[in-house]
């Protein structure tokens, strides 16, 4: 059985890429920790150290960043729909 892997999504509101992210979860009933970098300065901070970057949306995977909305989705759809 393949292991699970841990996974966070960095978003901000405002952003359409994130929008089409969370839309896709939404309609896969797909749960993850979700970090809002707007009201949250400590997953700002981590996004940047971590990703090199502030650019949402973001998913950690392990602790790895992986950018790009179709990319995230992609993800998504192959390992957690």
């Amino acid at each position: 059985m393949a292991e699970e892997k841990e996974l966070v999504l960095y978003y901000k509101p405002t952003c359409p890429f994130c929008a089409k992210v969370l839309d896709f979860m939404e309609e896969d009933g797909i749960e993850l920790p979700l970090r809002n970098i707007l009201t949250d300065d400590a997953a700002l901070k981590t996004l940047i150290e971590v990703g090199g970057k502030k650019q949402v949306p973001c998913l950690f995977i392990d602790g790895e960043p992986l950018y790009e909305s179709n990319d995230i989705i992609d993800y998504l759809r192959a390992n957690c729909s």
